[in-house]
Order: C-alpha cells, then sequence, then structure tokens
C-alpha cells in the first residue's frame, strides 16, 4: 500500500472509499499524481470545480482578499459581502440571499426558513408543518437530511431521526398531488438527482410540479447545490423548463473549487421570517468567501462557461449514446452531468473506474452502478476526445473477457 493512502487510512476516519490515487497538483481539467502521471478530471469534486483547478483569476481573488481581511463574522458589515449578496441575487431572479459555507449547511437553512414560514406566514399550526421529498433524494449528510433519506445506509445507526418530512417517487407529479396537505410548507427537490445515479425526471416534470406548489400555497425548494452555476448548460437547471422556484439552494461550484461557499435564496417574505439570532454562521458570508463567491460568478460570465457546458455536454453525450457495448446500459445526463450506467452482470462501477483511472481519467462510480462523468466547465472537445478514446480502450480490454 501507499505509504500515504496508509496513514491516511490509519489516522482517517474511514467513512470514504477513494480510488488508490495519490493527487498532488491540478490546472484547468488536469491533476497530476506524486508520481507525475497527469489525469483528467471528470469528478471535478461533485461539481465543486466547474471553473477547472487553480483558475489564476479565483486564486488572484482568493490571495488578494486573504491578504486584506479575511474573516470577521457576521457581527459586523464588510465591504465584501453586499456586493456578492446583490450579484447572485440578481443572477438567480431572488429577492434575498442568506450565505453559509457547505452545501448541508444551506439545506439545512431552508428547512428552517420553510418551517418557519409555515408557522408565521401559511397559519400551519406549531409543529404541524411538513416538507415533502423524493425517494433517491440526496441533500446531505447531517441527521436531519438523512432523516429524508430514502438510502438505508444513510439512516442507519443515527437515529432518533428528524421527523416532518414525508417521501414520494421522483418524476410523479401525481404523487405529489397527493402528497400535499394543509399542512404541506415546502416541496424540497433537485432538478436532476446526482448521487441517485444521475437522474433526469420526464420532460415538463418540474414544471407541473411548480403549477402544483403555486396552487396550494407550498414552496418549491429547488437544490441546485450539485446541478447550478452553469452544470447543465443553463445557471439553474430548472431554468430548463422555464420555472423559477420559491428558493434555491446553491453551492460546491459558488467556491470556485477554493473554498466552501453556499447561499439559501429566496422570497423576501420567506426570508423575512429570520429575526437576528434565528439563524447563523462564524463563518458564513466572510469577506474571503465573498470576494471568491463573486469572482467565481464573474469568471462564469466571463468565460461564456454556461454556454461552453451545454455545446461540451451535448457533444459528449452524443458520442457516449453511439457506443454500441454489452457494458452500458444507459446515458443519462444534461449538459456536463453525466451517468454511464454500467451493467452488473458484467462489471461495477468501481472496477470501471479503476480501469478509466489507468488510461489516465478520473471519476467514481454512484450507487454501484453508475460512472459519473461531470469535468470542469472548460473542458475541451479535445480532451472529451481524450475521454472517449479512454473509454473504448477500457471498454475493447473488458469485452474481451466477456
Amino acid at each position: 500500500m501507499h505509504p500515504l493512502i496508509e496513514q491516511e487510512r490509519t489516522y482517517g476516519a474511514h467513512n470514504y472509499e477513494p480510488l488508490p490515487v495519490v493527487l498532488r497538483r491540478g490546472e484547468g481539467v488536469y491533476v497530476w499524481d506524486d508520481s507525475g502521471k497527469r489525469y483528467i478530471d471528470m469528478m471535478s469534486a461533485y461539481s465543486a470545480v466547474s471553473h477547472g483547478h487553480c483558475h489564476p483569476q479565483l486564486v488572484k481573488a482568493l490571495a488578494e482578499q486573504a491578504h486584506t481581511l479575511a474573516m470577521v463574522s457576521r457581527a459586523f458589515y464588510t465591504d465584501k459581502l453586499g456586493l456578492f449578496l446583490q450579484k447572485i441575487c440578481e443572477m438567480t431572479g431572488q429577492e434575498k440571499a442568506l450565505p453559509m459555507n457547505t452545501g448541508a449547511e444551506a439545506v439545512e437553512t431552508a428547512l428552517k426558513a420553510a418551517r418557519k414560514w409555515a408557522y408565521t406566514v401559511k397559519n400551519v399550526l406549531p409543529d404541524r408543518a411538513e416538507v415533502i421529498v423524493c425517494e433517491g433524494n440526496f441533500h446531505g449528510r447531517t441527521i436531519t437530511i438523512v432523516s429524508m433519506s430514502s438510502e438505508p445506509q444513510y439512516r442507519a445507526g443515527f437515529g432518533p431521526l428528524t421527523t416532518g418530512f414525508k417521501q414520494i417517487p421522483y418524476g410523479n407529479v401525481e404523487a405529489l398531488d397527493k402528497a400535499i396537505t394543509p399542512n404541506t410548507a415546502a416541496f424540497l427537490v433537485e432538478p436532476i438527482q446526482g448521487e441517485a445515479g444521475i437522474i433526469v425526471p420526464p420532460v415538463g416534470y418540474l414544471k407541473k410540479c411548480a403549477e402544483l406548489c403555486r396552487k396550494h400555497n407550498v414552496l418549491l425548494i429547488c437544490d441546485e447545490i450539485q446541478t447550478g452555476i452553469g452544470r447543465t448548460g443553463r445557471f439553474l437547471a430548472c431554468e430548463h423548463e422555464g420555472v423559477k422556484p420559491d428558493g434555491v439552494l446553491l453551492g460546491k461550484a459558488l467556491g470556485g473549487g477554493l473554498l466552501p461557499v453556499s447561499v439559501f435564496l429566496s422570497r423576501k417574505d420567506v426570508m423575512d421570517v429570520f429575526t437576528p439570532g434565528d439563524h447563523g454562521s462564524t463563518f458564513g458570508g466572510n469577506p474571503l468567501a465573498a470576494t471568491v463567491g463573486l469572482a467565481a460568478l464573474e469568471v462564469l460570465v466571463k468565460e461564456n462557461l454556461i454556454v461552453h457546458a451545454a455545446e461540451m455536454g451535448e457533444y459528449l453525450i452524443q458520442h457516449l449514446r453511439k457506443i454500441k457495448s454489452p457494458l452500458i446500459d444507459e446515458v443519462r445526463g444534461k449538459g456536463l452531468l453525466v451517468g454511464l450506467s454500467i451493467n452488473p452482470r458484467y462489471y461495477s462501477a468501481r472496477e470501471f473506474c479503476l480501469r478509466l483511472m489507468q488510461e489516465g481519467v478520473l471519476s467514481k462510480e454512484t450507487h454501484d452502478t453508475v460512472v459519473r462523468l461531470a469535468p470542469p466547465l472548460i473542458i475541451t472537445k479535445e480532451q472529451i476526445d481524450s475521454v472517449l478514446a479512454a473509454l473504448a480502450r477500457v471498454l475493447a480490454t473488458a469485452e474481451v473477457k466477456l
């Protein structure tokens, strides 16, 4: 075993099962291991590195702000936070934003806002508010968030769990209609389910859900932590159906691959349920994070990464769907969020990822049967061609043994 891998496994909790590669450096779409071998990163840290590794403009913004003022807490105003909040509100069409750090913190913030809104605005009786979620969802790892998961492993051993959630099948509008009651505060949904295996719902699903939520005075909250910031070829994935949700969750790429930065955005009547002391975060909205978040948004626009993601995603998906192999069951996705479903009769997705790693391409399996292909949005056709060639070599080697 590599000594650095052994060291990490000895002193770290075994809550991940990384691929056996030790990365030391990154630039653009590439990362290098400690022996100097170069890989194309088709993972981009679950979409957190959408701008590419060590983007010069983002690193420059980070360094300059770190030398000026990095952290003071929200006990004081700063000259950076307002600029960031205005920009993110304008780009999402929302009225107010509450900055946090991790995606899970943004989700927790949205849940608190939805519940208090239900009690103070919708007049739901105390402690009766419900939030509807979907089977197969992934919104984070906190006790409350795993309480709404349908994945047994995420829940086992962590009870007692938080109540107040109702699960329905993903992509089923009728199920949402039946689940809504006068106590329903919100419907929390991913426009595309990421950890479930890059599951794209039927066309029109989100739009119909939005109509139902408006009809019943239920908040539609879209978790765009993985799908937002241009990942699917639109700034928000919900824009593909012209949907403007009542609340939006953003994170991952918002930190430019450098820092954890997240926000919950919503209407004034939702956000104004918070009063001083209701909610907070020592690090949330710090000057360093606000500076990097603003720079990440500016680079996204300046480099036209949203359109580029749409074009490169279409190119990648079209070429993947041309592949004829018994190992591949299905290609799913939108933009540069793509899932390659591997036939479990022949190979596990992890084995497939290990073979791709040998060919200089890094990805990671999800749910044992799907290989995630979600590179930095700056990827070029030539680099995609290199990935496709590596895939072809892996498939050719594997098919010989069938």
